[in-house]
């Protein structure tokens, strides 16, 4: 599926360490015409990253949105957060090709970046990167992509 598809929609969410940039980078999804569902906070004041990241998860594996963005002081908790959800691919990105590779070769639907880790422009360069790189699909990374999905589905009982 195309992460620019669902209407344009984009659940984006952090906890207080990621607000400010959060705040920067819905701005920047209005100005290139996403609608964006803010799921929170709404804040500085301290709250539990993984409660945040969760609900982009979940509203990205649901099939509710696209994709998602979520972001945490180093990213890590929120990445691994939404990781936890079946048929969500979340990347911790901290440059473009990352974020573009996370796209082109993982087919990641959700964007996870450290507000104490990377600048503004940075993560908007990021953010943008996501949303314009399309999945390479077919052949190895296809593949690949598939085993992740199974490897989830089945509780990680596979073999080589």
């Amino acid at each position: 599926m195309n992460i620019r598809e669902k209407d344009g929609v984009i659940a984006v969410a952090s906890d207080h360490a990621g607000y400010l940039l959060k705040s920067i980078l819905c701005e920047d999804l209005k100005t290139l015409g996403y609608q964006v569902l803010d799921l929170g906070t709404d804040s500085l004041d301290s709250v539990d990253y993984p409660l945040f990241a969760h609900d982009v998860a979940a509203t990205v594996a649901s099939g509710r949105v696209g994709c998602g963005v979520v972001l945490c002081g180093t990213g890590i908790g929120v990445s691994i957060t939404a990781n936890r959800h079946p048929g969500v691919r979340a990347a911790l990105c901290h440059n473009v090709e990352t974020a573009r590779l996370s796209r082109k070769h993982n087919d990641a639907n959700v964007l996870a970046l450290g507000a104490r880790i990377i600048d503004e422009k940075t993560a908007k360069s990021c953010l943008r990167a996501f949303l314009d790189t399309e999945f390479e699909g077919e052949g190895r990374h296809e593949r690949r992509v598939a085993m992740i999905d199974t490897m989830v589905s089945v509780g990680n009982n596979t073999t080589r």
